[in-house]
């Protein structure tokens, strides 16, 4: 009965030794060679994780007995009362942290009570009471794992709550945020990553300010995901440093003025753009490419992610339906990857419309053909209305105009839409079905069709402008 009695004043013997061996510390480190110092360093390292680690489990045990509640204070106010050296900052963690570790009693008496160690609340739990995650650490994953939690698959949770400590402590609670995308694209729900990019978007914002004339104009810049890959894809290669190999000089620049110099170069260019005077029917280059990875499995079944690679935005993660968009409106070019991560195939550019379909789509349409929309023909973008990643072909009879804002509004809400050889009633050639899904069940008619033997329907042939 009195042996719990004696390992416990051991143990505060222990602690009292290491404080008193501790607190002389400093004047006898000359002593030390460079070896012992980086020894001294690493062993007083694991003291204080440990330290750490106790005061988690003082705190929990003094809320499971009633000595916070007894005493009128709050867990925080009870840490910083008796630990005084968190009161210049962690105090609150260590109570955050033994609440939740106390919920169903203290976890390291009664093994009923301890955290399930395949739940997130485990894992964390598991890291903070061995010294290898700090309280702030863990304080910042549970919040993580909250915001994680309605869009991951409840099997899930475990390896996502491993995989957010595991950077952790490697690299600080800052990195946890960068790897939310990678770990929806890989253990989200179906469809979580894009969601989570769609709802970036009105976010993104471009200020309009009063332009300056003899002073620096200042913008506001918030972009997606998807839109800071196009813009590093675009000034990335203007903005490199420029020597003069004939003269010898040096490009002197900063990296800021590059930028922005190749920034106003693109826009320069794209106002100039005239696609008649070029006078050829060849396929339109954009003035931009963006590289992205991605597994064939993924780009088949509409999932997982594609990353950016080859400019500042590499590493970036864009969802599915992103990518799908991009396909229309710029060179992007997929590096397919099969299941060893070997190269498969480097996707061509070569599902972009030509300038000759393009003039042929400005007179037909007008304008964006979305109903309602009268943006002109200048400021749209011929979209394929069967994706050429579903099999639908850069023809005329595949093609529509949209407005940026519609053309997104199309992809987000999977929309179909008739192209009609000669106009109906009221001149239109492109009638959409607006019903959400609309794709997603046109497909679905298509390959059943195809299935069939025999001819291919006249009415899908009418649709998509070219086989699947």
């Amino acid at each position: 009965m009195d042996q719990p009695a004696v390992r416990l004043a051991g143990r505060r013997s222990a602690m009292e030794a290491a404080r008193t061996a501790l607190s002389g510390l400093a004047e006898v480190l000359h002593e030390a060679s460079g070896a012992e110092l980086a020894r001294l360093m690493s062993l007083v390292d694991e003291v204080g994780a440990q330290a750490g680690a106790a005061r988690v489990a003082v705190t929990a045990e003094a809320l499971a007995r009633g000595e916070v509640a007894e005493s009128g204070a709050t867990a925080h106010t009870w840490v910083r009362e008796h630990a005084p050296s968190l009161r210049q900052g962690g105090a609150g963690h260590v109570a955050a942290l033994a609440g939740m570790l106390t919920e169903g009693g203290p976890p390291w008496q009664d093994e009923r009570r301890a955290p399930d160690p395949e739940t997130p609340v485990g894992v964390v739990a598991a890291g903070v009471l061995d010294g290898t995650v700090s309280p702030s650490l863990a304080t910042t994953a549970v919040r993580e794992l909250e915001r994680l939690d309605a869009h991951l698959s409840t099997e899930a949770k475990p390896t996502v709550a491993r995989a957010l400590l595991d950077l952790g402590v490697q690299w600080g609670p800052s990195m946890m945020r960068r790897l939310r995308p990678r770990l929806l694209a890989e253990y989200g729900l179906p469809g979580e990553l894009d969601r989570l990019q769609e709802r970036l978007a009105p976010a993104a914002r471009l200020s309009a300010p009063a332009v300056e004339s003899g002073d620096l104009t200042e913008y506001q810049l918030l972009m997606t995901p998807e839109q800071a890959a196009a813009l590093e894809a675009a000034i990335g290669p203007l903005s490199a440093p420029a020597p003069n190999d004939e003269t010898g000089e040096r490009d002197l620049r900063p990296a800021g003025q590059r930028r922005v110099e190749a920034l106003s170069e693109v826009c320069r260019r794209s106002s100039a753009l005239d696609a008649d005077a070029s006078g050829g029917d060849g396929a339109a280059a954009a003035s931009s490419a963006v590289h992205v990875t991605i597994a064939l499995a993924d780009l088949e079944a509409r999932s997982g992610c594609g990353e950016v690679m080859g400019s500042c935005a590499t590493g970036a993660v864009l969802s599915p339906e992103a990518l799908r968009r991009m396909c229309c409106e710029a060179d992007l070019v997929p590096h397919v990857l099969g299941t060893a991560g070997e190269d498969l195939d480097l996707g061509r550019v070569v599902r972009l419309f030509t300038r000759a379909q393009r003039r042929r789509l400005w007179r037909r349409d007008g304008g964006c053909t979305y109903p309602g929309c009268t943006a002109p023909a200048a400021w749209t973008r011929a979209h394929h209305v069967v994706h050429w990643v579903d099999g639908g072909r850069s023809d005329t009879g595949n093609a529509a105009l949209l407005c940026q804002r519609h053309h997104s509004y199309v992809h987000r809400r999977r929309l179909v839409a008739e192209v009609r050889h000669r106009p109906d009633e009221q001149g239109r050639s492109v009638v959409w079905d607006l019903r959400p899904g609309s794709y997603d069940r046109h497909l679905e008619r298509l390959r059943a069709e195809r299935a069939r033997p025999g001819p291919r329907g006249a009415d899908s042939a009418r649709l998509v402008g070219a086989p699947l």
